[in-house]
């Protein structure tokens, strides 16, 4: 063997050294584990196109977003049908989906399925006690229904969880004046308006009932 053979030999095993001893020492970049992305969601363009930019992907909606959205757009259109459809999907998703069961309780009403709505009301109260606006909903339907002592207890109740609200008192004073209880729906009437003097119709019914009530 001649010297520059040896050398070659030498040369060699200290390279073959080298590379087994950082091989088995464990400091090599290892795949998700040292290189890990500093924001999970980032996109990053290839390695050989520098002229790619960063850039964070569109979130896309779920499911229950998008028969949502397909519901809100069928019910401006009045296509209750549609919205219905897109409203029992949504529920068999998420059977409890607060927005879902508020959405089809309108519909319910809007098509005059008022046991309906009535069910779906009573199954957001049973949810949340203290939702202010399916008791509201739930007296609307009661009364529709011929309801009108228990219509008169929720109507009630949605005033006592959010006494600052127009709408509870006027649609109590609807009731009341559907009753003939036009004293009460007076009183209702009027507390609608001192919180919201852009209900003209309140307005309307303190005159006309006001007028009645002097005679």
């Amino acid at each position: 063997m001649t010297t520059f053979q040896l050398l070659l030999l030498i040369i060699a095993a200290g390279v073959f050294y080298l590379f087994f001893k950082q091989l088995f020492s464990g400091s090599y970049p290892k795949r998700g584990i040292d290189f890990d992305a500093k924001i999970a969601d980032e996109q990053i363009g290839g390695i050989n196109r520098p002229d790619k930019t960063f850039s964070t992907p569109a979130i896309e909606p779920t499911r229950i977003e998008q028969l949502l959205a397909m519901a809100d757009e069928a019910v401006e259109k009045k296509d209750y049908d549609e919205a219905k459809k897109a409203l029992a999907s949504a529920l068999i998703i998420e059977p409890e989906n607060m927005d879902a069961l508020q959405k089809m309780g309108y519909v319910s009403m809007q098509t005059k399925e008022y046991a309906e709505a009535k069910e779906i009301f009573e199954k957001l109260i049973a949810i949340d006690d203290n939702d202010d606006m399916a008791h509201d909903l739930l007296a609307n339907a009661l009364h529709k229904l011929g309801e009108d002592e228990a219509a008169q207890k929720h109507h009630e109740k949605a005033i006592e969880i959010d006494p600052d609200y127009a709408p509870h008192h006027f649609n109590y004073a609807n009731t009341l004046y559907d009753l003939k209880d036009n004293k009460g729906a007076l009183l209702e009437y009027k507390k609608a308006y001192a919180l919201d003097n852009s209900l003209d119709v309140a307005k309307e019914m303190i005159n006309k009932l006001g007028i009645s009530h002097e005679k």
